[in-house]
């Protein structure tokens, strides 16, 4: 690493897509605080307009919590200024040639000045649609890739996906790359260009036939998990992900690639400031459920690692990451950003800190009562989940119904409304269950070998650490994670 980081980013110019997206914000304003000579932030935004990517700048960026400690610092008139002259908010859209940016001078300054291209626009549903998710997360990353090969002085292209992008079951999972057609179901051949043709065919017939929007939607589902499922990934998001990285190594010739796929994201640990997040991620849902009262039993294995990683530690590994192999022509490099090597907490251990922190603080319902939580029950199984569900819930159901037939005048709206509910939490069980039973560990070694020579180059400030064996998760976890649910999340 000739340069430490915050040296690299002095005088960049820098393609970021993704924003307002949470990732994408905690780097914009780690950027600006650590290095506001930064020469240029070009900053993607889905909008119909210049102005309207400027309003969406500032009221889901520039105004947010996330910047309070830059506003403090330089002042609100400062930091307006700071942005207004760092910051050039595109209208576009990844998943549209030349990242649908349609002023052809503007097209021409990116391409002349632009020196990094950070990609972390994804949708990140796991049923998502099939056309969407092909759309962004496939084809949008090579869009990325083929704008950035056009960039004259492009030094690196630096494209986050996700670690699970690896199959569902147990083992070490290696910092490898994909290669074009790889199929992780070992009986298949995946062709993404008959992928994309299957899609557009099904959407065709669905639009012939006159269905409706939401049966569309539902057709579009269905039909990337099969796809998913038919080739070894659990879900159309990681199956999706993972075509967009064959696509960008296989077409990236000499222009430097380096795929970042962290974990899960949650909260920051230190920067701006500890405890920022944004909507439920990944494991939240789960521990905000628990906290109103609404988790009575949960289908997850107390052994269980669960592969955390907090958004500023992912920041700062992207910046090492790009400081590290910037005009590296033709490398293409795969870094594992997670806990699970270096530093596990498991499912159980969670468990056990969510309930003592609700205990002994617990949320307030409406009525201004405190909700008492109880510990629940863990099934580790689906079998286990399943048979709990058919003697807790669905048995009294069919009584319902049996009385809903018998005495139609009374329990038909309350039938009805159960059995959604049910139906509800079976699907997000099992979207959710590869994770939930979860065995595997993602090997970190590309990345322990950059925090190495990070450290040797002695960062001044310490302001880039990114090893989770930092983390004492009890600790971040009742005092800095679900406060920062509380506080940022659910308003309290």
């Amino acid at each position: 690493m000739e340069s430490n980081c915050v040296q690299f980013l002095g005088n960049k110019t820098i393609l970021i897509t993704g924003a307002p997206g949470f990732l994408a914000k905690v780097l914009v304003e780690k950027i600006l605080r650590l290095q506001p000579n930064v020469k240029k932030i070009y900053l993607l935004l889905r909008a119909a307009d210049t102005k309207a990517a400027m309003q969406r700048l500032r009221s889901e960026v520039v105004e947010i919590d996330l910047f309070k400690v830059l506003r403090n610092d330089l002042g609100e008139e400062n930091l307006n200024d700071l942005v207004r002259e760092n910051i050039v908010p595109v209208p576009g859209d990844i998943s549209i040639h030349n990242l649908g940016v349609k002023d052809s001078d503007l097209l021409q300054r990116m391409w002349s000045e632009i020196d990094i291209i950070i990609n972390i626009a994804a949708t990140t549903n796991f049923d998502e649609r099939y056309d969407i998710g092909l759309g962004i997360n496939t084809f949008g990353a090579l869009n990325v890739l083929k704008f950035a090969k056009k960039c004259v002085n492009g030094q690196l292209l630096l494209h986050v996906s996700t670690a699970y992008v690896c199959r569902e079951n147990s083992g070490l999972f290696l910092e490898k790359p994909f290669t074009m057609g790889q199929t992780l179901s070992g009986d298949t051949k995946l062709d993404i260009n008959v992928e994309f043709e299957l899609m557009k065919q099904k959407l065709k017939e669905l639009q012939h036939q006159d269905c409706s929007e939401q049966e569309i939607s539902q057709s579009m589902k269905d039909l990337g998990m099969t796809r998913a499922k038919l080739h070894g990934w659990p879900n159309t998001y990681v199956f999706t992900k993972a075509m967009g990285e064959m696509l960008m190594g296989k077409y990236r010739e000499n222009l430097p690639l380096v795929i970042v796929r962290p974990t899960m994201i949650t909260s920051t640990l230190a920067e701006p400031f500890p405890g920022w997040i944004e909507g439920l991620r990944t494991i939240d849902s789960v521990i905000v459920a628990y906290g109103k009262g609404r988790l009575k039993c949960f289908l997850a294995d107390p052994n269980t690692v669960l592969d955390l990683i907090p958004a500023d530690m992912v920041v700062n590994a992207m910046i090492a990451t790009a400081t590290a192999h910037s005009g590296e022509s033709g490398i293409q490099t795969i870094y594992h950003v997670g806990s699970s090597f270096q530093n596990p907490v498991t499912f159980g251990q969670l468990h056990e800190t969510t309930a003592r922190y609700f205990t002994k603080k617990p949320l307030v319902a409406r009525n201004g009562s405190p909700i008492i939580v109880t510990k629940g029950t863990l099934l580790s199984t689906m079998g286990q989940f399943s048979l709990y569900i058919t003697l807790r819930y669905k048995l009294p159901l069919l009584i319902l119904r049996l009385m809903n037939i018998i005495y139609p005048w009374g329990q038909g709206d309350k039938y009805n409304d159960d059995s959604r509910k049910i139906k509800l939490a079976m699907r997000l069980v099992e979207l959710y269950q590869p994770y939930l039973l979860f065995k595997g560990i993602f090997d970190d070694l590309n990345t322990e070998r950059l925090r190495r020579r990070r450290q040797s180059i002695k960062e001044l400030d310490g302001s880039f650490e990114f090893d989770p064996k930092s983390i004492n998760w009890d600790d971040y976890m009742a005092n800095t994670h679900i406060p920062g649910l509380i506080t940022h999340v659910l308003k309290q």
